[in-house]
């Protein structure tokens, strides 16, 4: 498995640490580093089964600059999918983390204990 984290938010540490203390194996992505393309970010959306704006960090200030809460410019259906996944391509600190791509295909965004250890289970 794979688990994109930011080194710097708690979230990614503790799924670290519990990842760690299961003995799994994973490999990190430190994706403000190494930046997802857009065709991953799709591929990783199709895991989640989540929409780009379901994963995206709305209260960071790139958020803000884009002005992603105004729902005309960046409408939230078929018609806008693609921008809201080049925002995220190009502003990587507005993807939720960490997010968990399990060797099942699926994936989870890891925030809580109970995603870490769904992921795990798959």
């Amino acid at each position: 498995m794979e688990i994109w984290i930011n080194p710097a938010c708690s979230k990614c540490r503790s799924a670290l640490t519990l990842l760690d203390a299961e003995g799994a194996d994973y490999t990190v992505r430190r994706y403000l580093d190494d930046v997802p393309t857009e065709d991953e970010i799709r591929a990783v959306l199709d895991r989640l089964g989540l929409e780009p704006w379901d994963i995206t960090r709305t209260q960071e200030q790139a958020a803000k600059d884009l002005d992603l809460k105004d729902r005309e410019a960046w409408p939230r259906d078929a018609s806008g999918r693609d921008r809201w996944i080049k925002a995220l391509a190009d502003h990587p600190k507005l993807i939720q983390r960490p997010i968990i791509t399990a060797d099942d295909g699926t994936a989870v965004v890891a925030r809580t204990e109970e995603a870490v250890r769904d992921a795990l289970s798959r």
